[in-house]
Parts: C-alpha cells; structure tokens; sequence
C-alpha cells in the first residue's frame, strides 16, 4: 500500500496545487510509483478522461506532472458552480446532479465510501500518494463533516505539511494562526511548513524561520522562491487572469462571471510578442487583434450579462470591423441565434444569443463527454489559415448545436462539428488551440495581418509543459529539503 504525504493550504491560492505537482515530479524522478488525489475539488476548469469521465484540472496537472495518465480516481468529487449558492456536484466522474450548498453540506458525508474506495484502489497500485487539500484546513463552520482537509488526513492517516503564501503578506498569521485553530490531534499530524512565493534574497528569511519554528513547535521544510512558472492554473484566483502584458499581438478574453476552462488559451503565452488579456467590460476591451468568448456554466445567464454590460454590441462592432472572433463550448453557443435551456439543466430559460453563427442550442439533461481529434477544414475567412491542420482535445457541454451551417471540423469518427461565417469561429472542442500546428499558424496570421514578421515556431504544447514540471521539481529540490520530507513520509502519523 502507498504512504501518504498531504498538501494543506492556509487559503486558496497559497500554492498547494504547484508544490504537490513539484513532489508529484520528483518522486517520479526519483523512481517512485506517485500519483496525485483530491478528494473533493470546487472548479470549473474540468477535462474529460480517455474514459469519458470528468475529474477537476489540477489533479490533470499533477498527473502529468507524475508521468502518469489522469484518472477520475484522483478527484472522485467535483464541484462545478452553477450559481453563488449551487453546484454540480460529480462523482466518479459522472453528473451526481445539481445541490445547494446547503444540501451539499447536509449530503456530503455519504461521498465517503466513494472517496475511500478510489483512494484504495490508488494506494493498491503505488508507493506514494500526494494529497492536496482545499482552502483553508480551519474553516470553523465548516469543520463538521469535513471531507477534504483534516478530515481526508484522518481517513488516510496521512502527516501534512502546511503550505503559506507569503508574496500576499502575513505569512506568521497565516501558519502561526492555523495552527493555534488546529485541535490538538490535528495540529500533531503537522509535521512540517512551507513558505512559499518568497521574493528577494532567502537569508534575510532567516529569522523568519526560527521564529516560525519556535512559536509554532514545527520545522520549516522549505522556504520557496516566487518563480515564474508556466502550468495550468485552475484556481479562479491565478494571476494570468486578472492581468495580461503588453505585446505585439493582443488576444483579448471575455471574462464571464462563471468562465470555465480558461486554461485553453494559455498555450498563447509560449510566444514572443503575444500577449492574452481578460477584460470584462466594453472599456477593457478596445480593439483587439482577437477575440475569444470562453467556456462557462452558466451560458444562459452569462449571455444576459455579456449584453446588459455592453460587450454584446462591442462584440458585433469589432466581428464587422473584420476583429476574428472565435468561441468556445459556452463562448460557441452565445455567438448563435438563441440559447434554450427547457429542463434546468444549468439555468432555466431561453435568450437571444449575440447571432453572428446561424446556431441555436437547446440544452439538455445528459452531458456530452469524450476525447476527441480530427481536422480543420474551413473552406474560407479568417480561420482558413487552420486549413489541414490536426487537433486533439475534449468535448465537455450539456446543449446541443444546430442549424445551417459551415462546418469546420471533420472529426475522426466521421462527425462534423463547429462552424464558420467570415472571421467569425466556434467550437465544443476544449485544447483546440494546443496543437503547434493550430497555434503557430493562427499566431502567425495574426502577425501577418499587421503587417509583422513571425518566425517563433514554438515547440509542442507538451513537450513545453514537460520543461515547466522540470523547472518546477529543480527549484523546490534546491529550496526544499526533500530528505526531511521523505522521512515524515516513512514515519507517518
């Protein structure tokens, strides 16, 4: 059976994810069997299985970041918010069906027996399982019940090491103060913490740390510099979301208030002179040189907000001015005619959508959920530059799309899907943009058009990704001590 080691944070977004990736590598690097678990995950990032199983992006990262294939068995809960007060909730990858937070909280202990029989079967077929948390560990509301944090160390008599944030300030309250909430049991199955986002030079931290070992009675297993590093980022937090940069090229990404899967575009950011912005009103906007509508849960009530806002007109003022305008899954269905949703199965109701595809969706109960490939073949406009080109990716989206239309993709089992009008583009398919071919030919169209030169032909989306994971191991081998963390391993609880 395989030794636990668990990641909890002192909030979201204090690094967690990215440091059990950062083990999830070197203890693959190191020969070990590893593989990533979270018992339950509150995401709209999702992706689908070879399976056709849906678990949440994180534990994906780390999956890969192990060397291994994702599977649902790593995330076997999964909340999708639907509104402020609602979620999906998944189990074992399939619809469990849509709960209040109320309800969930009421229900949630009756996952369990998924939850452990998915953490069996992993510990049946590894050394080492890398457990992440979620928000904060001493939520004093939430504690009863708990599933996640202490709850799930409990359950997997696993030792943890708490993770604190101190590029965001207040690192002594954050580790400090969670572990004076600990109960005592709790706070002994600490075993270690972990200073993450350090800026500046290391040794003026010296003090810092004595100090945290002294007051908290736990040793400081690594102090981990603030590093630049390029991997997928699920929390809704992540900093490539609340700002772009400059650059010679400007994609520019309609924030919707529930967007999901933003994670597609981030293969833009491998090339010199491109920069991707998230803009949320028509004055964010401006004129980009594309523009992209992204995924969501909520596609009716997203689409009520892109026009009560004013990004609906601002969206058909820049496709008539030629601006190419692509949309994904939701962003797909919002660039049709009308949105249909009969039976509730994310918000009830019927809208106009913006009408520049001659599309309209209606929604229905069972969810679409595949692995998917094929060619491009768009016959003219804009995106005719895609002509030829492979992709992979995965469909993931209750509504289905019809009308009389251009499509451009031939999928590989002999389907079409999507369609084209001029510059104007949508898909279901989530990671189109991932493949070096796609990427690199739509960027260099970009250029093109303003009269650039292009001569970056970037590398593959995952070799790319391999070289962040090793990047990511090396500089936590150098400011962790990964001896010490082997050790609480072997010693356990």
């Amino acid at each position: 059976m395989a030794k636990p080691i668990m990641i909890q944070g002192t909030m979201s977004n204090a690094g967690k994810s990215l440091f059990a990736a950062a083990l999830c590598r070197i203890f693959s690097q190191d020969g070990y069997r590893c593989v990533p678990f979270k018992s339950q995950n509150m995401a709209l990032n999702s992706f689908i299985t070879r399976e056709g199983l849906e678990m949440g992006r994180a534990q994906v990262m780390q999956a890969e970041a192990a060397g291994v294939e994702p599977s649902v068995l790593m995330n076997p809960v999964l909340l999708k918010p639907t509104t402020d007060r609602g979620s999906q909730v998944i189990v074992n990858g399939e619809i469990y069906g849509n709960l209040s937070a109320t309800e969930y909280f009421r229900e949630r202990k009756r996952f369990i027996p998924d939850i452990m029989n998915a953490y069996n079967r992993l510990s049946s077929e590894n050394d080492i399982i890398i457990i992440e948390g979620a928000g904060s560990p001493v939520e004093l509301n939430l504690l009863k019940d708990d599933i996640v944090n202490m709850g799930m160390a409990r359950l997997a008599e696993s030792p943890v090491l708490l993770v604190g944030d101190i590029d965001r300030g207040g690192v002594f309250a954050q580790l400090l103060g969670t572990l004076s909430l600990f109960e005592d049991k709790e706070r002994d199955m600490v075993k270690g913490l972990i200073v993450n986002k350090f800026r500046g030079d290391r040794s003026l931290f010296s003090d810092g740390v004595k100090i945290l070992e002294q007051r908290g009675g736990k040793p400081v297993v690594g102090v981990i510099p603030y590093v630049n590093i390029d991997i997928d980022d699920e929390d809704s937090l992540s900093e490539k979301i609340k700002s772009g940069c400059d650059g010679l090229i400007d994609i520019a990404v309609i924030k919707l208030p529930r967007i999901s899967n933003f994670t597609d575009f981030d293969v833009f950011r491998q090339y010199n002179g491109v920069s991707v912005r998230y803009v949320s009103s028509p004055n964010q906007l401006g004129t980009p040189d594309m523009l992209i509508i992204p995924g969501t849960k909520s596609t009716i009530s997203d689409m009520k907000w892109l026009r009560g806002c004013g990004l609906e007109s601002a969206i058909k003022r820049l496709a008539s001015e030629g601006v190419p305008v692509f949309g994904i899954c939701g962003g797909y269905q919002m660039l049709g005619k009308s949105i249909y949703d009969p039976d509730g199965a994310e918000c009830s109701g019927k809208t106009d959508g913006i009408g520049l595809l001659n599309i309209s969706t209606t929604f229905q109960g069972e969810k679409t959920r595949s692995q998917t490939k094929g060619i491009i073949r768009c016959g003219d406009g804009f995106f005719s530059v895609l002509n030829g080109c492979r992709f992979t990716g995965y469909e993931i989206h209750m509504g289905i799309s019809e009308g009389t239309v251009n499509h451009f993709l031939e999928l590989d089992n002999g389907k079409s899907e999507g369609c084209f009008s001029g510059n104007v583009c949508g898909s279901y398919i989530h990671g189109i943009f991932d493949s070096r071919d796609v990427s690199v030919n739509l960027i260099r169209a970009l250029f093109n058009r303003k009269g650039l030169s292009f001569d970056d032909i970037g590398i593959d989306r995952e070799t790319y990704k391999q070289t962040q994971y090793d990047l990511l191991a090396d500089t936590v081998r150098k400011n962790a001590d990964i001896e010490m963390i082997y050790s609480i391993i072997e010693k356990g609880i």
